[in-house]
């Protein structure tokens, strides 16, 4: 509760950016994870006010869209495609080897709050799957040895 009082003029803020503004709900929500990182739950409650809506009909909109994060993220963001074709080159495979590599599952963050795991469905890279995200940047034919490269990397470049 006390971070979220940090917090909470930076959700005022968004609020009143966009008041009065028609379906202004998906806005905010972006705006306030842009801003955050993360939508806390706290802030459902100064929405739902804000917009005469209930927590309940917040809550569903925020659980509806996989983009929508609840918890803080991890410095780094992995995002793996189970597009189709993604799948066909044996993404499931590398989605189990990331899940026990990082001890996570979707959305969820490393203990050590180094990495967050989000499912992603098509990152555009069909020619090239099974393909990844890490922090926006796209890599191809990705393998589980290879996600382990990128990992190492990504954790090497943080020290």
């Amino acid at each position: 509760m006390q971070e979220y009082h940090l917090q909470k003029s930076v959700v005022a803020k968004i609020l009143a950016e966009h008041e009065g503004m028609p379906g202004n709900l998906l806005p905010i929500l972006h705006g306030i994870q842009d801003s955050l990182g993360y939508i806390p739950q706290e802030a459902v409650a100064d929405i739902a006010e804000a917009l005469n809506q209930s927590i309940a009909e917040i809550h569903g909109v925020i659980s509806f869209y996989h983009y929508f994060r609840q918890t803080p993220p991890g410095k780094n963001t992995i995002r793996i495609c189970r597009a189709e074709s993604c799948q066909a080159m044996n993404s499931q495979a590398l989605q189990e080897h990331a899940k026990k590599q990082l001890d996570i599952d979707w959305h969820q963050t490393s203990s050590d709050g180094e990495f967050s795991l989000e499912p992603v469905y098509c990152l555009g890279n069909c020619a090239c799957s099974p393909a990844i995200t890490i922090n926006n940047e796209v890599y191809g034919r990705v393998t589980p040895e290879r996600f382990d490269e990128l990992i190492a990397s990504q954790r090497g470049a943080a020290e």
